[in-house]
């Protein structure tokens, strides 16, 4: 069931775990009211892909997930013929049938392998809610094929005709901006802007994802986090630690049965919150140490 306010849905992403802004659960409520799709930009790691999971769970719908890459073509999201039972029919039926018999019987439904585009589609009451992840990774032809199903939610399949949606799917898009989406694609969708949380929230979510953690360290590891990201330290990064490395620091500092922050626990931990050598490297003690320094009242 659609939450019927803002506060509706925010109350529900937080009992799912997804400790949403005012702004995000806007756009998520509107996105929803207006059966638009939603794209959602930022940096790897703020819990774009987390809220079409959480959306899922508060609205009782199945999850569809469509990973994008270089190369993805339309019948890896859509659909595919199954040959080889296509096949085994027609071997079955030869000299029985007319050519024309045959050819209408092989290009059936049940010879069809949904994907998740069609899935989504053809999903009964309450319908689906579908995850086109990292949309800027697939290439623009990829981006023009996706243009009828995000404006009619529907799609064009040349031996069987038009799919239209039972129910229209909750969409989220997520881009991680690696390149600009074609202006076609932002216009079929409203658009929001996810950054970093800020420290509280931070907090609540890390609080809400790691059973067993102090109250004190849950503070600690917000704190870090938070003046990591800010500059000037965030300078001394490729890529600063997202929501998700924040969790999983959290979780591993649990495991070590840690008290409280040292330099020593930082700096012996850095692999968890960094992917990249240059950025484990830099992760210094001395620089440690500046981070866990109380700020100036």
């Amino acid at each position: 069931m659609t939450p019927a306010s803002i506060d509706d849905l925010l109350a529900g992403l937080q009992a799912a775990g997804y400790h949403a802004d005012r702004r995000l659960a806007t756009a998520a409520f509107l996105a929803l009211r207006l059966q638009r799709p939603l794209l959602l930009e930022g940096e790897p790691g703020v819990g774009k892909t987390e809220l079409a999971k959480s959306l899922a769970q508060v609205l009782g719908r199945e999850l569809l997930r469509l990973q994008c890459y270089d190369g993805l073509e339309h019948r890896d999201a859509l659909y595919e013929w199954n040959y080889a039972a296509q096949l085994l029919h027609m071997r079955a039926v030869e000299g029985r049938e007319s050519v024309d018999e045959i050819e209408r019987e092989v290009y059936q439904p049940r010879y069809l392998i949904r994907r998740p585009l069609l899935q989504a589609l053809q999903a009964p009451a309450p319908g689906a809610v579908l995850l086109v992840d990292e949309v800027d990774r697939a290439d623009e032809p990829f981006e023009a094929f996706l243009l009828e199903y995000l404006g009619e939610y529907q799609v064009s399949i040349p031996e069987i005709g038009t799919v239209r949606a039972v129910v229209p799917p909750v969409t989220i898009l997520t881009s991680n901006r690696t390149r600009d989406l074609h202006d076609a694609v932002k216009r079929r969708c409203l658009y929001h802007w996810l950054d970093y949380p800020d420290r509280e929230r931070e907090l609540a979510i890390v609080r809400s994802r790691v059973p067993g953690l102090a109250d004190s360290l849950a503070r600690q590891v917000a704190d870090f986090v938070s003046r990591l990201r800010s500059q000037p330290f965030a300078d001394a990064f490729q890529r600063v630690p997202g929501i998700a490395e924040s969790v999983e620091w959290a979780r591993a500092l649990v495991a070590l049965d840690t008290l409280a922050l040292d330099p020593e626990v930082v700096t012996g931990t850095a692999g968890i919150l960094f992917k990249q050598r240059e950025d484990v490297a830099a992760l210094t003690h001395e620089r440690a140490t500046e981070l866990l320094r109380p700020e100036p009242a």
